[in-house]
């Protein structure tokens, strides 16, 4: 299979990236809009670390929504399954992924799932640390481990751009504070700012492959044998990625392409066959529900190719 991807992956970026030019690159995060529109890139790699690698795969991007997934771990290993689901549900909404509208019409007025920014924020408040420094260092220590030890960092100009210009966010996290889903002791703009910090953090594709290649194998790290993460809590996370992961296109990516993905309105998308491949994407020109439009043309052309649907 890698041998095919190798071969094909360069056509396939070329009729994908014809996609992009019906996407708009994000503008609501004012540093974000300074992405080239027109780029592709992708690396997949598999559990031996071969990789197949093609188009714009070396332009660096901002995890974004990317993060979540490797947040909600983090704070599955840091209370269990019940801390967390005690805090956000486990349904998808249909909603946008910054809405605040089921928050207040269905109780208790939890977010529905860890994946829309409400239910993300409320984790990012589960993180054990004693200060908002130390609970950003675990986060960066963990995708650090996940990326296979990769030097990674936040990009200083986009959390400050996003700090600037998020208004909906903080509407959101002190509307859960008033619901109680952050405690009363809980300081909303230390939340906020640890929760801007990791959807800041600087990625490649390779390195987000890598971090999807863990989860295809189940938290074991291929290629090291070390286990990272409960193989428990990555089935959950993978089964949020399937039903929430692509925002309000989940359901018709997973008929279209049918395997666990997570968007990021930078253009990422870490995606993943399970046992098989981890893949990391950049295509920072997204659709209305913001998600790279050349991104989701070209994985739903390998699923279909490689017969890749879990269903």
């Amino acid at each position: 299979m890698m041998e095919q991807l190798r071969l094909q992956l360069p056509d396939w970026i070329e009729a994908s990236r014809i996609y992009a030019e019906k996407g708009q690159v994000a503008h609501y995060i004012p540093e974000l809009a300074k992405a080239p529109g027109d780029a592709l890139g992708i690396v997949a790699m598999g559990p031996d670390g071969e990789t197949a690698t093609a188009g714009d795969a070396d332009l660096p991007f901002t995890m974004q929504s990317i993060s979540k997934v490797f947040t909600l771990l983090l704070a599955f290993m840091d209370n269990g399954e019940e801390g967390v689901f005690a805090k956000v549900g486990m349904e998808p909404t249909g909603d946008d992924f910054n809405s605040m509208l089921k928050l207040e019409l269905v109780e208790p007025g939890k977010p529905f799932n860890p994946l829309i920014n409400a239910g993300a924020i409320a984790v990012t408040s589960l993180i054990h640390g004693a200060t908002p420094e130390a609970r950003t260092g675990r986060i960066m220590q963990f995708l650090r481990e996940a990326a296979g030890g990769a030097d990674l960092a936040y990009n200083e100009a986009v959390y400050r751009s996003e700090s600037a210009s998020a208004h909906r966010n903080r509407s959101l996290a002190y509307f859960l504070k008033d619901n109680e889903v952050l405690d009363a002791a809980t300081d909303v703009e230390e939340v906020l700012d640890v929760y801007f910090k990791h959807c800041a953090v600087e990625i490649t594709c390779a390195q987000l492959a890598r971090m999807a290649l863990l989860l295809a194998c189940g938290g074991t790290d291929p290629l090291t044998g070390v286990q990272l993460v409960p193989r428990r809590y990555v089935q959950i996370a993978k089964t949020f990625m399937i039903t929430c992961g692509m925002y309000n296109a989940s359901g018709e990516f997973a008929i279209r392409a049918g395997i666990p993905a997570k968007s990021g309105v930078s253009g990422g998308i870490l995606a993943l066959v399970p046992g098989k491949l981890g893949i990391g994407i950049i295509g920072p020109a997204l659709g209305e529900k913001g998600n790279s439009t050349g991104g989701v043309h070209l994985l739903e052309t390998m699923s279909e190719t490689f017969d890749w649907s879990i269903f």
